[in-house]
């Protein structure tokens, strides 16, 4: 592996590591807001819920950049000729970071956010992006899936399912399902309250 490769890895996994929405409660509420939440987790739903807009909205904006960062730059400063193995790894950092981060690893987040920004930075490739979103949409709007712990794994699930089958670059598929598996324990393992499952039609509700 190169050391550019390596670079790009460690890169994503420590800016990862940052957390916006612990950060974001700091500078606008002057405490840890993710704290008041039952889950306690450090990312963009808490950071909006317990820190308000401008918490949520500089949570958002940094968990995003945090993943599109490493991997927009890993693609298009110094380019290589074909994209390999490595790029999987640039992919995933980001989001390992942020669920198990280097300054607390038992008390990070969930990756949702940090997984788009990721994807964000794959353009001009829209794919994953696009299925990651169009799951969410779908089953937010209109086959309805609660609470949002099940939709969320069925979205990662879906969308893993979508960029296997439609994409045909292997190194951003494995990335994505190294992503997806990532998010997927992490929610597994949470200690997050779990209400009763649902699916529904969105209009039935």
């Amino acid at each position: 592996m190169l050391k550019r490769d390596i670079f790009y890895i460690l890169f994503g996994y420590l800016l990862g590591s940052i957390l916006f929405a612990r950060l974001g409660g700091l500078l606008f509420k002057q405490h840890d807001v993710t704290q008041d939440g039952t889950d306690r987790n450090p990312g963009t739903m808490n950071a909006f819920l317990y820190g308000g807009f401008w918490c949520g909205v500089f949570a958002l904006c940094g968990d995003l950049l945090k993943g599109f960062l490493p991997v927009f730059l890993y693609l298009n400063v110094e380019p290589q000729p074909a994209p390999s193995l490595s790029l999987s790894l640039v992919m995933a950092a980001p989001v390992l970071g942020h669920i198990c981060p280097v300054f607390c690893p038992l008390h990070g987040g969930k990756g949702i956010a940090v997984t788009f920004g990721c994807l964000l930075g794959l353009f001009p490739q829209p794919l994953p992006f696009a299925f990651l979103a169009g799951a969410f949409l779908f089953f937010t709007l209109i086959l309805r899936i609660d609470p949002h712990y099940y939709r969320t794994l069925a979205t990662y699930f879906v969308s893993a399912l979508l960029t296997v089958w439609f994409v045909p670059e292997r190194c951003t598929v494995f990335g994505y399902l190294l992503i997806a598996v990532l998010v997927t324990v992490k929610l597994l393992l949470s200690a997050e309250e779990k209400a009763r499952f649902e699916v529904k039609w969105a209009w039935k509700h």
